[in-house]
């Protein structure tokens, strides 16, 4: 009754997203107060319905609900309390209702916190997401109905994947879905301003803190998924340049660009058809993401559906919302804007900043999907892998790394380069002695790997000389907003150095141990002392042990494992690591040869700064986000009076 209950829900709120679309479009183009007020309550609505689906489906899989064909799928009855909320977004049905869970969010949250805005803007953004809500409902509830039954209802389900079933996953898919949806409202932005006709700075103004929310959340949810596969996955990377990866970066991206367009966009008034396209261009690579992830063209333990009819529906819904997009903005966009600025300005290396974001999106996009497009048309299968990317991407990031400290120094408008030598010159002096240091202490270190690493000091000692300047200029502490781009640019320079450091200065030992080996890495030293025998809630596994030898650590044991999950039938591999912010050593065991045990160890030197880089630029987003929040409910406060 609960699941028919939930089913009943969706299709309310689908029947809701109707009444949306039309209110909300009907309501701009006559301004009625009346439709305006009805998609509002339609918004609000539509997040209460599917909410009440979303915590129906959840009920079913805390109680094992056997009898739904989703629940049987993807949990077990011996699963822990946490893994099995958590296979409810581990499989396609539930993962797509917590998208249009949280696309409902989003339209509930622009409804109670976009008062001030003109009512006509308001009223279109809410119709598009209202758009956006109908074709999600649609495919869900006609193509991925999660409450769909079976005939006769098993005693005992066929579990979840188990590499899924990780604390990871109860936080990696809703903080990734929250940026990859997030984007939808800069969308709603792009449309509606283009059927109003009105594209000016207070647009920019409105949609900034939108951008800034879903680029927040898309950055903490790569960063999780990253570090997951990390420590879960067992083959001691932190990034391999999956299809599926890639779709979260290229919005990322594209996101990470759009931030910068509309900052110019709103301070200058320029940049406004750039800024459009990208606001479209970024929800569509979110969309793309879905595609790849949901359509079954793609096997990775990212994916979720196999079935092409699931993918023809999204590929459909990918083509509506993007070609309808681009065909607005090519039917509607200004004719003419006022992109001339002087080449030394902000807005100058902003639009440089942008050209390096555009460039590796493309690339991003290229070696992901043209060996799936040379695949569909009968061609070799072949696959794109790190060397392309590592190739292409580090020699784009160097100029990058070089410009980005200059933008936040200068003034809008005009400027001179020469009181930026003044300001910089300790920054790059430091980043230059440091990095003359690492080539003579850290010898056999790439040329290519010193000068990114020479690059992310030099961008963390600009960042440090930003963040001086705007402290002496602050009146009191709550103006720590100021502070957001150089945090974001610090943390941006941090993660650079951890992914350098740990691929350049990695040390790997890959040997066959019999109990009681001694095995050295770098000036580590470990004891093999065999496997045992162990139980787990809802697994067994063989573990071994690796005992210090000397060290701080002397006497410590890294116990890594490999587990066997009886419903799934399935293993994983379970890593150990120790972890320092100085390096990680890393261990996991292989398969028995003879009476000996594969074990692998690497060690990775300052791997930890790749997601502390990630928190701080995430921070720093934060601190924008909560300045602009500040300074709009002050301003909506003195209307109000």
């Amino acid at each position: 009754m609960i699941a028919e209950f939930g089913h009943f829900a969706l299709v309310c709120a689908l029947c809701v997203c109707l009444v949306q679309a039309g209110a909300g479009l009907a309501g701009a183009n006559l301004t009625s107060a009346g439709f305006l007020r009805i998609a509002d309550m339609s918004a609000r609505a539509q997040f209460g319905l599917v909410l009440i689906a979303f915590g129906a489906l959840t009920y079913s899989f805390v109680v094992s609900d056997f009898s739904l064909a989703v629940v049987h799928a993807n949990s077990h009855i011996a699963k822990p309390l946490v893994y099995k909320i958590a296979g409810v977004w581990g499989n396609h049905e539930g993962s797509m209702l917590l998208w249009v869970l949280i696309l409902a969010l989003y339209g509930a949250a622009f409804s109670w916190g976009e008062r001030a805005m003109p009512s006509s803007l308001h009223a279109r953004i809410l119709g598009v997401q209202g758009l956006m809500g109908i074709a999600f409902l649609v495919f869900l509830v006609l193509t991925s109905n999660p409450f769909a039954r079976l005939d006769t209802a098993p005693f005992e389900g066929r579990g979840l994947t188990p590499i899924l079933q990780d604390p990871a996953l109860a936080a990696h898919p809703p903080l990734l879905y929250a940026g990859y949806v997030g984007f939808s409202i800069t969308f709603s932005f792009a449309i509606a301003a283009l059927l109003e006709g009105k594209v000016d700075r207070a647009w920019a103004r409105w949609m900034r803190p939108w951008t800034l929310l879903a680029w927040v959340f898309l950055t903490l949810g790569i960063a999780l998924g990253s570090y997951w596969a990390y420590y879960e996955l067992g083959w001691g990377g932190f990034w391999f340049w999956d299809p599926v990866e890639n779709a979260s970066l290229m919005p990322w991206l594209a996101g990470t660009a759009l931030l910068h367009s509309a900052l110019v966009a709103e301070r200058r008034g320029t940049l406004i058809n750039w800024t459009l396209l990208l606001a479209i261009l970024t929800f569509a690579l979110s969309l793309a993401g879905t595609f790849l992830v949901r359509s079954g063209v793609l096997t990775s333990v990212h994916a979720f559906a196999n079935d092409p009819a699931r993918g023809l529906f999204i590929l459909a819904i990918l083509a509506l919302f993007t070609g309808g997009g681009l065909a607005l903005f090519g039917w509607r966009a200004p004719a003419s804007s006022n992109d001339k600025f002087q080449p030394v300005s902000r807005e100058a290396l902003l639009v440089a900043n942008n050209i390096f974001l555009a460039t590796a999106t493309v690339t991003v996009f290229i070696g992901t999907i043209y060996p799936l497009a040379l695949d569909a048309i009968g061609g070799p299968k072949i696959s794109v892998g790190a060397p392309y990317f590592n190739a292409v991407f580090a020699p784009l990031t160097i100029p990058f790394l070089i410009m980005l400290p200059l933008g936040p120094l200068l003034a809008w408008r005009n400027d001179s380069l020469s009181p930026l030598v003044t300001r910089l010159a300790p920054a790059a002096l430091a980043a230059i002695l440091i990095t003359l240091g690492l080539a003579m202490t850290r010898n056999g270190t790439p040329l290519l790997a010193l000068v990114l690493l020479g690059g992310a000091f030099w961008l963390i000692g600009g960042a440090l000389t930003d963040m001086g300047q705007r402290l002496r200029r602050l009146q009191n502490l709550t103006q720590t907003p100021l502070l957001s781009a150089p945090v974001a640019h610090a943390g941006l320079g941090v993660m650079i150095i951890g992914i350098i450091t740990a691929t350049a200065w990695r040390q790997e030992l890959v040997v066959a141990a019999t109990p009681g080996d001694v095995l050295q890495i770098g000036e580590k030293t470990l004891r093999f002392d065999g496997v045992r025998e162990r139980a787990g809630p809802n697994y067994t596994s063989e573990q071994g042990s690796l005992v210090y030898i000397g060290g701080a650590h002397e006497g410590n044991a890294l116990l890594p494992e490999r587990r066997f999950y009886e419903a799934e039938r399935s293993q994983t591999t379970e890593a150990a690591i120790t972890t320092k912010l100085a390096g990680h050593l890393y261990a996991v065991i292989g398969e028995p040869v003879d009476d000996k045990r594969v074990v692998r160890i690497w060690y990775h030197p300052f791997v930890a700064f790749i997601w502390i880089g990630a928190l701080l630029m995430a921070l720093g987003g934060a601190l924008g986000l909560a300045g602009r929040v500040g300074r709009r409910s002050h301003a909506v406060s003195g209307v109000r009076a």
